[in-house]
């Protein structure tokens, strides 16, 4: 039987922990009273403990004799319930109208418990009162949102003059829109005795205040005041959206409808599909402060059964009932709400279905499955022996002795060095998120996935496995296939066909194959591309810094692309994929191209939000680019001036980075933490981990070292030292991604953070966004 204490441990909602019921600490205070029930055996104690004894006794006795009922123990505590008059907060206070032996330690526990039960209240309440009015503002939304779809549909049906325009219609202002606008401002000049239904519902909204987020068009009445623009614009979440807000804001503003009264079908759409999602999220706020409640009272009653057991007494009869009618138990605000908001979205969003409704309502998560685990050790079974293979057909052959033909190196290595960073990458991130679910780190929460479709660990690892398999048994063939007599020039489009064959696996349309993976991993690289146009989220530049980490395999693409380009359509000599000025100039633009990424997103993000630190993250962007383009010069032209460069730039980047690693994304070096130099809520358990991982973190950032150090090795030893290099980055790419995301994880649990906020798209007039 598993005991509560680690039941409530895995059950209870990581963001909310410090809002639930402490329940170790009140299980210490119990041991504490079982072990002032124990007597003193020391013998120079004996007399005290013999007149405390006869002291208990007598008071017992006069608190017996003037007791009521002299067998009744139920009523030996009293809880009292008050008002705070400046809050208006109800807070429980309990006294001890019976004597205990360890009266002290009785007192400090039920001290302790009120603090529990009036921070539980209070948090409730709270968290209460925020969803209510969550759930008046979304059906103020939803309402609007009816409206609007009525007025298309009555246009469309009564056949009224529009002019339709890529899908939009764009309504002339009636005599009735105008004087109903105007009586909401003062404006009686403008009047007119005929309404019809559809202007009634137009009116309607502009009298109660109702604006569109980003309206770019306003007229004024005559007395100056800003008139309605009937428009609705969807915030830029994503590429598609902001090229398509800004060309469709500039298309509708000078060309279709100068005067500003628009309503655009897509647009409606869209805001149909943002409410549907806040919907959602409010049900599953609902459901985490439903869960919230039923763990804490469950927690409540344990506690109070061990102290009854301890104290051999009934004292916690009374103080359970008071717990039972504390609001965040007897109130029914929360269930009364999750059920209306099951039947909206049944009604409005799932046209009737129920069961529809209820896979958005509560998704299923899927379930870790035996297959896969045996997939995995499957796949890394037959890993280990193909890579032995290889490396006996590799020494037979003397693929990397220096008197063998360098074809090798240049034509096959690229390609199968960018399966295995990548291979590398991926169990990187399998680890991570193993680690994130141990230590309960909710990863899709932060990185906004559905934890329907989103990636386990043994999903990551079984990827990763099946890849470099594929991949080590390629790179047998090959080998068999030169030792049986091909020619290079047949056997070397080898390596690039396997990787056309990923990319299309990549773009491939069934629904096998963790499809939802790969989009979303389309989606947030094309979002990267596209970072000024649109918000930033976490989860876009988390990726973008994951590939400033893999500059390498962006170099070894673009050296299979000019290989392969040279011999299929031979465009230019293979010599120049190493010294041509093309090839060179791409370098540089490759090396750069993950850092510029990083500053524009840093600048979208600093214009949105108007925070500083953005612009001081762009900084050490802008520092590793002119330390990368440093070293890739000096690399070309070794002299003296371009070591001095080399050297002082990357040392200026290598602490800018530091820097930015330890305090910025870890939250480290606070010299004011209870936690020395550290932060002071950790996730794991051992301090050692984090010194050791801060000292890791310091070797492994200062790796760049190797590459302006005058080593003379051969090409083989060259590309491997390089290849090793690459592995090493990556690695500490993946160290680093558990501390960043732990750290956001920890902010998200500082503001109780666990349900997505989703930006709506409607708004007052006068209302600040």
């Amino acid at each position: 039987m598993v005991k509560f204490s680690k039941e409530l441990e895995a059950q209870l909602i990581p963001e909310w922990k410090e809002a639930f019921v402490n329940y170790w600490q009140l299980k210490k205070q119990i041991k504490r009273i079982k072990m002032s029930k124990t007597p003193n055996q020391n013998h120079h104690n004996t007399s005290n403990s013999i007149f405390d004894s006869i002291c208990f006794i007598a008071k017992k006795i006069s608190l017996n004799l003037s007791s009521p009922s002299d067998h009744d123990n139920t009523n030996i505590i009293k809880v009292r319930k008050k008002t705070i008059q400046d809050s208006g907060e109800e807070i429980y206070q309990t006294e001890l109208v019976q004597l205990f032996s360890e009266e002290d330690e009785v007192r400090v526990f039920f001290l302790k418990l009120d603090e529990e039960l009036n921070k539980v209240n209070q948090f409730y309440i709270k968290q209460e009162n925020e969803f209510l009015e969550r759930g008046e503002t979304l059906n103020k939304q939803l309402q609007i949102l009816l409206d609007l779809k009525k007025i298309i549909e009555d246009r469309r049906r009564k056949n009224y003059p529009t002019t339709k325009t890529n899908n939009a219609e764009t309504f002339p202002r009636s005599p009735a829109r105008d004087s109903s606008y105007s009586e909401s401002f003062g404006d009686s000049d403008e009047t007119n005795s005929e309404i019809s239904h559809t202007d009634e519902v137009i009116a309607s909204l502009e009298k109660n205040g109702v604006n569109f987020v980003n309206s770019a068009t306003r007229t004024k009445t005559k007395k100056g005041k800003p008139k309605m623009a009937m428009r609705i614009d969807t915030p830029a979440t994503n590429a598609t959206r902001a090229i398509t807000a800004i060309t469709s804001m500039l298309w509708e503003d000078l060309v279709n409808n100068p005067s500003g009264d628009f309503i655009h079908k897509k647009k409606i759409q869209c805001a149909e599909k943002m409410i549907r999602s806040a919907f959602v999220e409010l049900y599953r706020g609902l459901g985490l402060l439903k869960t919230y409640s039923s763990l804490n009272m469950v927690a409540f009653s344990k506690i109070l059964k061990k102290f009854d057991k301890v104290s051999c007494q009934k004292a916690s009869s009374n103080y359970l009932q008071e717990v039972k009618r504390s609001h965040f138990v007897s109130s029914d605000k929360v269930v009364r709400l999750m059920d209306e908001v099951e039947f909206i979205f049944t009604r409005h969003f799932a046209n009737n279905d129920r069961k529809r409704a209820m896979k958005f309502l509560r998704p299923k998560q899927n379930k870790d499955s035996h297959m896969v685990t045996f997939l995995v050790g499957l796949s890394t079974g037959c890993f280990v022996s193909l890579f032995c293979v290889y490396a006996i057909l590799a020494h037979l052959c003397s693929i990397f002795s220096p008197n063998y033909e360098s074809s090798y190196m240049e034509n096959v290595y690229p390609v199968f060095s960018v399966f295995a960073l990548l291979s590398l990458h991926m169990f990187m991130y399998g680890c991570n998120l193993y680690m994130w679910k141990r230590t309960r780190i909710n990863y899709n929460f932060i990185f906004e996935f559905s934890p329907k479709t989103s990636l386990k660990h043994i999903d990551a690892f079984l990827i990763c496995t099946t890849l470099m398999t594929t991949v080590v048994g390629a790179m047998v063939v090959h080998l068999l296939l030169r030792a049986a007599g091909f020619s290079p020039s047949q056997i070397d489009a080898l390596p690039g066909i396997l990787l056309m064959i990923f990319i299309a696996l990549l773009f491939w349309p069934l629904d096998i194959l963790y499809r939802p993976t790969r989009y979303c991993f389309i989606r947030v690289i094309r979002n990267i591309i596209c970072s000024p146009f649109y918000k930033v989220l976490l989860v876009d530049f988390f990726m973008a810094d994951q590939l400033t980490s893999q500059i390498p395999l962006l170099r070894h693409l673009e050296t299979t692309g000019c290989n392969l380009s040279s011999k299929v359509f031979r465009t230019h000599h293979p010599d120049t994929c190493h010294s041509g000025r093309l090839y060179i100039e791409m370098t540089y633009c490759i090396s750069f191209l993950p850092y510029i990424w990083r500053v524009m997103q840093c600048a979208r993000r600093w214009y949105d939000d108007h925070d500083v630190n953005h612009l001081a993250n762009m900084g050490k962007y802008i520092s590793a680019i002119v330390a990368v383009g440093a070293r890739v010069t000096y690399n070309r032209q070794s002299d003296h001036l371009w070591f001095a460069i080399v050297l002082i730039t990357s040392v200026v980047a290598t602490i800018y980075q530091l820097y930015w690693d330890f305090v910025k994304d870890w939250g480290f070096l606070n010299p004011n933490s209870r936690n020395p130099w550290l932060r002071d809520d950790l996730v794991l358990k051992r301090k050692s981990i984090y010194y050791m991982s801060i000292a890791l973190n310091i070797v492994l950032r200062v790796t760049w070292v190797e590459t302006v150090m005058p080593f003379k090795v051969g090409p083989v030893e060259s590309r491997l030292l390089e290849f090793l290099l690459a592995a090493l980055e990556v690695i500490r790419r993946g160290h680093w991604n558990f501390y960043r995301l732990e750290n956001e994880h920890l902010n998200n649990v500082g503001h109780y953070r666990a349900v997505k906020t989703v930006p709506l798209p409607f708004r007052e007039t006068d209302s600040d966004y």
